[in-house]
């Protein structure tokens, strides 16, 4: 999770990039709200933003600036959250429509802490209150999950369903069914993030498209195109990635997924 602040009063808006999680946004603004855009649709407040969601663009305006906290949680931790992964993947929601009453109440308190920290603890203990009352998710298909990170999304779905011990077809249709994307499309969502991060740090797309076991550039290019509707070389610039490192620190040469939590502040 990271907390963000832009004081100075102007509009903000940044492009969002697909990233392989559920991602929270708590609109902590004072006398204003965040706006989430995307094609067709424009959401105030806080928002949920599921896997994959496409075109989608965080902006607003505040006379005291806009605040708010970011939570990301991996597909796996959502689904038990927030309930099955299917209904939110593609689609940006209301909080307040995934979470019922309670994201109310929790937006208060979250607006009344008197520091980041303090936040941050008011927010675990809200996940941790809505975890221990939701069934898990199948062990299988968590363990397909931590599979598809550990590879950075080169694991073939044969090879996964071989090493859980289930047919593909079970595979494939209980995976969906609570992570809320094929298990195909889950894996190329990890690869893009992973190629992503690379450019982010100044890597040429050629070296990017090997390293992340692209057939070739071209391969790259499409792949890009397809998650972000835009270039490597667009993609590199991103403001969104270009923040990434500090939010979420992790070394671009080895992005080995991190279990731990990494909580930082964004001042600016």
């Amino acid at each position: 999770m990271a907390g963000f602040r832009q004081r100075a009063p102007e509009r903000v808006e940044i492009a969002m990039v697909a990233h392989p999680s559920v991602t929270l946004f708590v609109d902590l603004s004072d006398g204003g709200s965040l706006v989430h855009n995307t094609p067709g649709r424009r959401d105030i407040g806080s928002t949920v933003v599921g896997l994959v969601p496409g075109d989608l663009r965080l902006g607003g305006r505040a006379a005291g600036g806009i605040e708010c906290l970011q939570i990301r949680l991996s597909p796996v931790l959502a689904a038990a959250v927030l309930g099955a992964s299917t209904d939110l993947s593609g689609r940006v929601v209301s909080l307040e429509d995934v979470w019922g009453r309670d994201a109310g109440r929790a937006e208060d308190r979250l607006r009344a802490a008197a520091s980041w920290d303090e936040r941050f603890v008011i927010a675990v203990d809200a996940l941790d209150r809505r975890l221990s009352t939701r069934p898990p998710l199948d062990p299988e298909v968590a363990a397909a999950w931590r599979l598809m990170l550990t590879s950075r999304g080169r694991v073939r779905v044969d090879s996964l369903a071989n090493e859980l011990g289930w047919s593909r077809k079970r595979l494939w249709s209980r995976f969906r069914s609570q992570i809320g994307l094929t298990p195909k499309r889950a894996a190329r969502l990890v690869r893009f993030d992973h190629a992503a991060h690379l450019l982010a740090a100044g890597n040429a797309a050629a070296r990017v498209a090997a390293a992340s076991g692209y057939a070739d550039q071209a391969h790259l290019h499409r792949e890009v195109a397809a998650f972000t509707g835009t270039t490597p070389t667009a993609l590199a610039a991103a403001p969104w990635l270009a923040i990434d490192d500090v939010a979420w620190p992790t070394s671009f040469t080895d992005l080995t997924p991190s279990t731990s939590s990494n909580r930082q502040v964004l001042a600016t």
